[in-house]
């Protein structure tokens, strides 16, 4: 998790990067569980073989969601822990985009840029993230967003 800091210290990082995870592998047992998970068992996700043969990826790929839902772990790796959170909601995002698929076997990553931060409320936070996903050695992200969310302090 990243480091411990006060809000008003938080709201001044606007504009910079504030954390960058560990590296996530994506394997075939992950894809599985995920189709599972969501009944979306279209053969590119789940058939390997056949993904061969009849895609242009050579093989299996995640599914867009499941690359979009390791934004979760990611964040708890990354993101700095704000003094006096009692928690955070997300709150969806303004802007996502899948740029490039994830092979199975392919290592990603989350980057994160604080684009705003906004105190609607003095206990209630709203935060917006540029977001973006790395696949280990290519030059394409796999996904891109701002994400929102809002971050809940005490009374």
């Amino acid at each position: 998790m990243g480091a411990e800091i006060e809000r008003d210290a938080y709201m001044k990082l606007v504009g910079t990067e504030i954390g960058v995870s560990e590296w996530h592998l994506i394997d075939q047992k992950r894809i599985d569980a995920f189709a599972d998970a969501t009944e979306d068992w279209q053969f590119i996700h789940v058939d390997p073989a056949r993904a061969a043969r009849e895609t242009p990826f050579g093989t299996t790929i995640a599914h867009g969601f499941l690359t979009a839902s390791m934004l979760s772990v990611f964040s708890y790796e990354a993101l700095p822990k704000i003094k006096g959170a009692t928690m955070g909601v997300n709150y969806g995002f303004d802007r996502l985009r899948f740029i490039s698929p994830v092979k199975a076997g392919s290592r990603v990553r989350g980057r994160f840029m604080l684009s705003e931060a906004t105190l609607r409320k003095p206990n209630e936070l709203l935060s917006r993230t540029s977001v973006n996903i790395e696949i280990e050695g290519e030059k394409r992200s796999a996904l891109v967003a701002d994400w929102l969310g809002l971050i809940y302090f005490e009374q």
